[in-house]
């Protein structure tokens, strides 16, 4: 029987650089949609998956991380005492169960390989997910629970997978394909930023991974690849061909929120999909379309 997957990590030690200076003081994965950080999006994201297990690869000035996911017991018996009860509820279901959630340094950046390496010894020998908090996705099922459904059916490494125009292949890791019956896409091989004319296929890897303990034994080598950083899509090319190596393609929207329109869009993208407040929203868009 496949091991199954418990374990995801996240890489949250970048600078955020492009949100200066909204994120001097603030981790950039701590920037909101409406009224929750991205970061835990992502990590109801991967509960929903069945992981149990959670690594956040931090740096410096990411303590509000290790804060936002503790149980603040003076703030819940406040809510309580004031009879705030639906937001007490939120508050509680931000927190990680004790035993539950890791912490390790990513002290110098070099690139998101080096960053899923510093996890390693928390990861051990078992399956596990990686989950990169700039992509936001929106659909019906969470995007972790269909990689993991996939991986139940498929087995080795996954990655989750949708086409981008062929002039901005130079911005992510490109899928060679082998064979694609319009839902899983067979892999033969991976590159790292191609430029458009050199790229084997428009199939980009969006921020959500189900890997095998195996690619640690790649990235212990250190290599450098793309912009002279240690890349995670280097380490997973030496997999294909030993392990099963699958695109998906989920159902569901991507945002880019590392990107500053993107952002913009995805908290509306969020807002308008809460019953709570989708009608305001609406009626607020109304002013400025």
């Amino acid at each position: 029987m496949r091991k199954p997957v418990r374990k995801v990590v996240f890489p949250v030690a970048g600078l955020g650089t492009r949100f200066l200076p909204a994120t001097k003081a603030i981790p950039k994965e701590m920037l909101p949609l409406v009224d929750r950080p991205l970061l835990q999006h992502a990590v109801e994201e991967a509960r929903a998956a069945g992981i149990e297990d959670f690594v956040f690869v931090t740096g410096r000035s990411k303590r509000a991380i290790e804060d936002h996911f503790d149980a603040d017991t003076e703030l819940n018996r406040t809510l309580e005492e004031r009879g705030k009860l639906d937001a007490l509820e939120e508050v509680r279901h931000s927190e990680i169960a004790p035993g539950r959630c890791f912490y390790t340094r990513q002290q110098v950046p070099l690139g998101l390989g080096h960053a899923v390496w510093c996890a390693r010894a928390l990861i051990g020998n078992d399956p596990f997910a990686i989950v990169l908090p700039d992509d936001y996705v929106q659909g019906k099922t969470p995007c972790l629970k269909q990689m993991v459904e996939a991986y139940e059916e498929v087995g080795g490494n996954i990655v989750a997978v949708v086409d981008v125009p062929r002039e901005r292949t130079s911005s992510y890791g490109i899928l060679d394909v082998e064979k694609d019956d319009g839902r899983l896409a067979t892999v033969r091989g991976l590159v790292e930023k191609p430029k458009p004319e050199e790229a084997p296929s428009t199939l980009s890897i969006i921020g959500r991974y189900i890997l095998q303990p195996e690619i640690f034994d790649h990235l212990e080598k250190q290599q450098r690849g793309a912009g002279n950083e240690i890349q995670l899509t280097d380490a997973m090319a030496n997999l294909i061909g030993t392990q099963p190596f699958h695109g998906l393609r989920f159902e569901g929207t991507r945002y880019d929120c590392g990107d500053k329109v993107g952002f913009i869009e995805a908290t509306l993208a969020h807002a308008l999909n809460r019953p709570d407040m989708a009608d305001k929203v609406r009626e607020m868009l109304r002013k400025y379309c």
